[in-house]
């Protein structure tokens, strides 16, 4: 039917093969608003496969971006009634809770009772034009947050979740209400650096002040939670005029910076070590769990600052340049790139779900490269994205559901890659629509929101329940969705697949916003 995209490429390759200025083949008639996605068939792997070295074989015009923008339309319609089916479930049986379970229908204050899932999603209501549900959720947070009961928090992730929740919901509407309690929120997370080194521990407790390292990773700094913090101290620092916001967060990467190796690759965990900076323990470099937002936020803390802090942005490069020279591979037989992890110097040919966020860090990298977009390093950085976009793609066009895996495993010879025996489950994560959002906004190329309409309609089809969204048990057998629903399937996934059929938003990645790692954006510092 018309409403299904994905052409065959396999056939059409040898029409169009990597001819400049080649018409785009897979433009299809806008969607229609009663449109069963219980319908809706995955169409397999190894399509468009002429976009899996990162080329751009079709020219993209003023007249295709405007037939893109039309069809998009009439998918973002859908993407918003993903959303208002939640929230209308959410605040029937779980208003102000942590989170909402899509089949039991259950509340439950997983998080320590802070209303992650509203706080986490108000910028989605806003962005969605859903108003009055915003203002609702406005005034739980008025009337109803209060952090002093809540124990003890991962720091990390409630500086991504409710920290940049509240400070986007801040900066799109202006209400005071949300920086009144980011700044008492932030107060209590801000303890956790009060450590010899500086380093933030992992356990922060909202009510005592009291902090600790997670004994489950032998008490450890670990990378990514230690780097990801920083964009929203920044903005909590000058909106509220309290610096040391900024200054403890920013000392993190003083002192990474200090250690970062020559290859700029840097180990996922972290020690105290006296009087010198804290040194790295253990061997793995991941871009995937436990290092990944390190990297991002190395290019979007310089991104939100004005791009004056050159310090930010050559972390980046030097990183970018180790990726490239050790980490970027290819599989057999067809020669996809991904990210491998590095573990006592020897490559893991796997990568994480987790890490296709880098799509969309690669391309911005690129379109704002100090040297211009056109020279090699910013080319180099954009092909990778796109080739590495290709990828994450395969990741959820391979599998029974259209929907990706945790992980997979790049060591197939026969097929490129397999889905591991313990990582079958998919926990409705957001990466790979991220990736697509950028490089749609970026290039221009309506692949990638034919990519997204593919994945949203597998999401359609395999996750939703009659309350909400479930992760999946397995990606290959349908049928096996969960009782869970994390909050970053509305904080992230579900707005980045509502911007990228959303020609009209107020968002703009180059100029105006920078999005923290749970996809809450902020305005850049204009000064």
């Amino acid at each position: 039917s018309s409403n299904v995209g994905g052409g065959n490429a396999s056939s059409s390759i040898h029409n169009y093969g990597e001819t400049a200025g080649a018409i785009y083949p897979y433009m299809t008639s806008p969607v229609s608003q009663t449109y069963n996605f219980q319908n809706y068939e995955p169409l397999g792997g190894n399509r468009f496969i002429e976009y899996k070295d990162g080329d751009s074989p079709y020219a993209i015009t003023a007249q295709l971006i405007a037939q893109s923008d039309d069809l998009a339309r009439s998918r973002r319609y859908h993407v918003l009634g993903a959303m208002k089916h939640i929230w209308k479930n959410y605040k029937e049986y779980a208003f102000g809770m942590d989170e909402l379970h899509p089949i039991s229908k259950r509340g439950t204050s997983n998080w320590g009772g802070m209303g992650t899932t509203l706080v986490d999603a108000l910028d989605t209501l806003w962005l969605m034009g859903m108003k009055d549900e915003f203002y609702e959720g406005r005034d739980w947070v008025r009337d109803n947050l209060h952090h002093d009961h809540v124990g003890a928090v991962s720091g990390f992730e409630t500086t991504i979740r409710s920290l940049g929740g509240l400070l986007a919901a801040y900066d799109l509407s202006k209400d005071d209400v949300f920086l009144k309690k980011a700044d008492d929120l932030g107060k209590r997370l801000v303890k956790a650096y009060e450590t010899s080194s500086g380093l933030p521990h992992g356990s922060i407790n909202l009510g005592s002040g009291r902090s600790n390292n997670f004994g489950w990773n032998s008490n450890a700094y670990i990378l990514a939670e230690v780097g990801t913090q920083q964009v929203e101290y920044r903005y909590l620092a000058r909106a509220t005029g309290t610096t040391s916001y900024a200054t403890k967060s920013e000392h993190v990467f003083d002192l990474l910076h200090k250690i970062q190796p020559n290859d700029g690759l840097l180990f996922q965990n972290l020690a105290e070590n006296g009087n010198n900076p804290p040194a790295f323990s253990g061997s793995k470099v991941s871009f995937g769990a436990m290092g990944d937002s390190v990297y991002e936020y190395m290019l979007k803390v310089w991104v939100q600052g004005g791009k004056k802090e050159p310090m930010y942005r050559e972390m980046w490069d030097r990183a970018m340049s180790g990726l490239h020279d050790q980490l970027i591979q290819k599989t057999t037989p067809n020669g996809l790139t991904f990210i491998a992890d590095r573990e006592n110097g020897r490559i893991k040919r796997k990568m994480d779900h987790l890490a296709c966020f880098m799509g969309g860090a690669l391309a911005l990298s690129a379109y704002t490269d100090p040297k211009g977009l056109k020279s090699k390093r910013a080319q180099r950085d954009l092909k990778t994205a796109k080739a590495l976009t290709y990828t994450c793609y395969q990741m959820y066009a391979r599998t029974k559901t259209g929907i990706a895996p945790e992980y997979m495993q790049f060591d197939d010879r026969n097929n490129d890659m397999s889905v591991p025996g313990n990582a079958k489950f998919y926990i409705l994560r957001p990466e790979t629509v991220e990736a697509f959002y950028y490089l749609s906004v970026l290039t221009g190329d309506p692949i990638y929101r034919e990519w997204g309409w593919e994945v949203f309609q597998s999401i359609e089809k395999y996750c939703r329940t009659e309350y909400g969204y479930g992760s999946l048990k397995d990606v290959n057998r349908p049928g096996s969705v969960e009782d869970r629903m994390e909050s970053f399937f509305l904080a992230e996934t579900l707005k980045y697949l509502y911007l990228l059929f959303d020609p009209d938003s107020e968002i703009d990645i180059l100029k105006k916003h920078v999005f923290n790692t749970e996809a809450h954006p902020l305005s850049i510092f204009q000064d």
